[in-house]
């Protein structure tokens, strides 16, 4: 059982200005994706914002429809994004998984939301321990606890320990 010790052994460093940064792996881009679905013709998520693709916002309108390829390429140009906000935001070293776990946080929740969090304030004092229970009290969307949330934050927390996260 992978207890999250060995990965803590390999922290990266903080990259200085120019130098190549982390980008999530294919083991994050499936956690995004099992839990965003793909819709290929835009519908309201569960708060009425009109979505398409992969958990797309950005200028979708009713009516929209994409082809696979488009959704795909849409998630890879986003996702480059949410690296960016993690990188920029978080001030401590993080493992593959802490980091692929912390772009899929925050491709759901936003910049805004992470930038703001209890979350990123207790990583940035190298509490790794204690992100997985700040992550998952991120369970709620217009005030309401979902169940699709829950699951999704026990994925991201388990996925930042290093776990096994799938069956979730």
């Amino acid at each position: 059982m992978n207890t999250g010790a060995e990965q803590k052994k390999q922290k990266s460093k903080k990259m200085g200005h120019g130098e190549s940064s982390m980008k999530i792996s294919k083991e994050g881009i499936a956690l995004i994706k099992k839990f965003e679905g793909c819709e290929l013709e835009a519908y309201q998520d569960s708060v009425g914002v009109w979505t398409i693709g992969y958990g797309h916002t950005k200028g979708v309108a009713v009516g929209l429809k994409i082809t696979q390829e488009e959704a795909e390429a849409m998630l890879d140009t986003e996702l480059s994004e949410y690296e960016e906000y993690v990188e920029t935001l978080v001030k401590v070293g993080l493992s593959q998984c802490q980091f692929d776990a912390l772009v899929a946080w925050t491709y759901n929740l936003g910049p805004t939301n992470l930038k703001n969090s209890t979350m990123l304030t207790v990583l940035n004092q190298a509490r790794y321990e204690d992100v997985p229970s700040e992550m998952k009290r991120w369970n709620k969307a217009g005030g309401e606890v979902l169940q699709g949330l829950v699951r999704r934050r026990e994925a991201e927390a388990l996925l930042f320990e290093g776990k096994e996260w799938f069956h979730v």
